[in-house]
Parts: C-alpha cells; sequence; structure tokens
C-alpha cells in the first residue's frame, strides 16, 4: 500500500502512499512501521511537528541537527504544496553538497524521506500551506544548526515566486557551508 521511490542521492526516498477514495473522500495510511520496514525503512519516530505557512513564499530552512541528537524526518503537507530541498552534509559523501527538490503537496499525497546527514528546508508554493513531519529525535537546541538557503556553493534552483520569500532571522544569519558544522 505504499510506493518508494529513491530521489537520486543515496537515502533520500518520495513515499507515496496508495489512496483509497470514493464520493466522500479518501482514506490513506500515511505511516505503517510494519510496511514501512518491509520497505527497508526501519525508524523509531518520536516525535510529530506541525508548521502553517499563511503565504506562498515562506521559506524555512536550511535546516538539521548534530549527532548525537540528528534526525530523520518524514514530511508531508495536508494542506497547500511546498517545494521541499534536501542537502547532503556527509562530508565522506561522494554527493556532498548536492541537493535534491521535490515538490511535495496534499493534492498529491506524497511524502519525503529526509535521513540524517542532510540539511532540510521548504518554500511554500500556495498559501496557508499545513506541513506535518515526524522525526527520529526530539529537538534539541544544543544541537540544532542551519545553512544559508541561497549559498552559491549549494546552487539550489529555488522557485521564482511573486513577492518573494519570507524567513525568520535565523535563516537570514545562516552560516554558508563551508562554515557550517557537518556530519564527518
Amino acid at each position: 500500500m505504499l510506493e518508494v521511490r529513491p530521489l537520486g542521492i543515496d537515502g533520500l526516498l518520495e513515499i507515496v502512499p496508495k489512496r483509497l477514495g470514493d464520493a466522500r473522500g479518501f482514506f490513506m495510511e500515511t505511516y505503517n512501521a510494519e510496511r514501512f520496514s518491509q520497505a527497508g525503512i526501519d525508524l523509531l519516530f518520536v516525535q510529530d511537528n506541525h508548521s502553517y505557512s499563511a503565504a506562498a513564499g515562506v521559506l524555512r530552512g536550511l535546516h538539521y541537527q548534530l549527532a548525537p541528537r540528528a534526525q530523520d524526518k518524514l514530511l508531508r503537507v495536508i494542506r497547500g504544496s511546498i517545494l521541499d530541498i534536501a542537502v547532503d552534509i556527509r562530508r565522506g559523501s561522494k554527493t556532498f553538497g548536492g541537493w535534491v527538490a521535490l515538490e511535495v503537496s496534499a493534492e498529491r499525497g506524497n511524502q519525503i524521506l529526509v535521513p540524517k546527514g542532510f540539511a532540510h528546508g521548504f518554500v511554500t508554493l500556495l498559501p496557508d500551506t499545513e506541513v506535518l513531519y515526524k522525526v527520529t529525535d526530539t529537538y534539541s537546541p544544543e544541537h540544532d544548526r542551519s545553512i544559508r538557503f541561497d549559498d552559491p556553493a549549494i546552487g539550489i534552483e529555488w522557485p521564482s515566486l511573486p513577492g518573494g520569500f519570507q524567513l525568520s532571522d535565523k535563516d537570514l544569519k545562516a552560516p554558508p557551508l563551508a562554515a557550517a558544522e557537518v556530519f564527518d
């Protein structure tokens, strides 16, 4: 009842649960530990997070937590649409600094699995967007880090949106990848 698609960088996956629908609407099993395990995904999620963005162009990221409090994330959109970005920050990886973009939307019902060792962020493509995500460790301010969303060394191709981006002060002050603490 779920389709798993590799996204081109080792560990990044798009997960598409099967929707069962009729005239009333639909039912979708978004997470089932047994089915995920059968697909080779054995993670223990310990916290659920919910973000709401009022406008299109809200950019959150690029965020991650360092070991020993690093987090795997399973993210989905329950209203609206985002362009989700994951950047490989595993220094020994052949794809270090590489990134993947995936549109995740309520309409498509798809999800993205972002493993430890990746910085993660997204920009809302529609107003009133809500994102839910599960993580494998709780938030730890001491291990929380970020990387500048527009670091030219990474070269993320963010969409051009009317009105530009809305960012937090934390994200505006984030360092470039070259100056950030990453995974060795």
